[in-house]
């Protein structure tokens, strides 16, 4: 088992690499369990670097592939657009989207529903406007601080 710290657009994420075995691999990042396909790699647990640290990332290049799988890239779904972002208040699994782009929201609307811990947690609206970019899409894991949409 194999520990490191990263920090992704200034979100940090604690991974724990648990196995490897072929171009699969158990991980779980900030405490949340993945198994992760690498495509590419011919990664082993013995080939991994032994260092733990924030700025470890560019010396830990083999370690980056199971990383970049498992960590939030909910940019590639939509562009997170201008305006007041709503970032997720724990990590979970997005369950229902229930707003759209350019549709307008008031303070306080359910913009979407989080589970975390078996729990549905309905994510709100923070301020008045429309929504200007959507980052998510139902099913998808994300960490504490992923921002989830824009309303402008």
């Amino acid at each position: 088992m194999k520990q490191y710290k990263y920090k992704i657009n200034g979100a940090q994420y604690d991974v724990t690499i648990d196995s490897i075995s072929g171009n699969l691999a158990k991980v779980e990042v900030n405490g949340i369990p993945f198994e992760v396909e690498m495509q590419g790699s011919s990664l082993v647990e013995e080939d991994l670097p032994t260092q733990t640290a924030s700025t470890a990332a560019a010396a830990t290049a083999p370690a980056a592939a199971p990383v970049a799988e498992v960590a939030p890239a909910p940019a590639a779904k939509g562009a997170a657009g201008a305006g007041t972002p709503v970032k997720a208040p724990l990590p979970g699994v997005v369950t229902k989207v229930l707003v759209s782009a350019g549709q307008a929201v008031k303070k306080g609307d359910n913009v979407l529903v989080l589970e975390a811990m078996k729990m549905e947690n309905n994510i709100t609206a923070e301020c008045d406007g429309c929504v200007t970019g959507i980052c998510i899409a139902a099913g998808d894991s994300v960490m504490e601080g992923t921002v989830l949409l824009t309303i402008g």
